[in-house]
């Protein structure tokens, strides 16, 4: 008679998605999130594994170096139940492989979820709380804190569940072609996500002036002829904005970048980017790579060449 399969039921992976809230409960500078990552995967490793020898092992499959988003982690463990459930149940999947599933998907994930969490998310329910908070409202924080975990838990238990349900097919695939397919997948939208927000958080700024030109009278405000009294400020707010859009300057100055700017923004920034991943193609410490920058900066503001 075949034994009869074991089964992670919804409520099993329901105790993994909550414990997963705890991720970086243990984080250390050796393996990070390891730690609570094996500590999600809890209930399932009881439910599939009688023995305790055989409980050991696969805590210890996942007590090594892992390190991701903590809410990206989910699809990952839900791929890491699956397999596990199949080990459980006869499948060969030995520890390596489930090791390479692991970090082959939580490097590209990991680019994702800044962008969309912590600078895209956060911010739009923050500033919707904040916008009633501001007007003496006490429902901006707590709207704030429900809406916040109404989506990092559905996030959470929906990308598991998909991760779980994906699994499944991966170690159909002896193969490892869905795997990679996913993987690429990943890897392709967190590069796409963080090219998008270069220009946003590389900055240079080059400062030597291509021209400047005298304008002509009445082009500009004329601070020797204010009045020396708080009357001059209104003046001031008059000419410049409202209505005459008069320069602040006599001289209207052009730099290096007002030029760049106006053929492509953020070029520079582009180029400064692809020459740092070029260097660490090349073996370049990243270390080395910060310390360039620094003094790169410093010398280039100390000559005048960088703002």
């Amino acid at each position: 008679m075949a034994e009869k399969k074991i089964t992670l039921t919804k409520r099993d992976r329901w105790s993994v998605c909550w414990r997963s809230t705890f991720l970086q409960g243990s984080w250390n500078y050796e393996r990070m999130q390891n730690g609570g990552y094996a500590f999600a995967l809890i209930p399932a490793i009881k439910k599939l594994y009688k023995t305790k020898e055989d409980r050991a092992a696969a805590l210890k499959r996942h007590l090594e170096f892992f390190n991701t988003h903590p809410y990206i982690a989910s699809p990952i463990l839900g791929v890491s139940l699956a397999l596990e459930e199949d080990n459980a149940n006869g499948t060969p999947i030995d520890a390596a492989t489930m090791s390479g599933v692991k970090v082959g998907m939580m490097g590209p994930l990991a680019g994702v979820g800044d962008p969309v969490f912590w600078f895209t998310a956060r911010p739009i329910i923050a500033g919707l709380g904040a916008s009633l908070a501001i007007s003496g409202n006490i429902l901006g924080p707590i709207l704030f804190f429900v809406l916040w975990n109404i989506l990092r838990i559905a996030f959470m238990w929906y990308t598991q569940e998909f991760g779980y349900r994906t699994g499944t097919k991966i170690t159909d695939d002896v193969s490892g072609g869905l795997l990679q397919k996913v993987t690429r997948g990943a890897a392709m939208m967190g590069m796409f996500v963080l090219g998008t927000l270069i220009e946003r958080w590389v900055t240079i700024k080059f400062t030597p002036e291509v021209s400047r030109i005298k304008q002509s009278s009445g082009a500009y405000i004329d601070w020797d002829k204010l009045p020396n009294n708080p009357t001059a400020i209104k003046t001031v707010l008059e000419q410049w904005n409202m209505g005459k859009g008069m320069s602040l300057t006599e001289y209207k100055v052009t730099t290096l970048q007002d030029n760049l700017d106006s053929l492509i923004p953020g070029l520079a920034a582009l180029l400064l980017t692809l020459l740092c991943m070029w260097l660490l193609k090349k073996k370049v410490s990243p270390i080395v790579i910060i310390l360039g920058l620094f003094v790169v900066g410093i010398i280039g503001r100390v000559i005048g060449l960088l703002g």
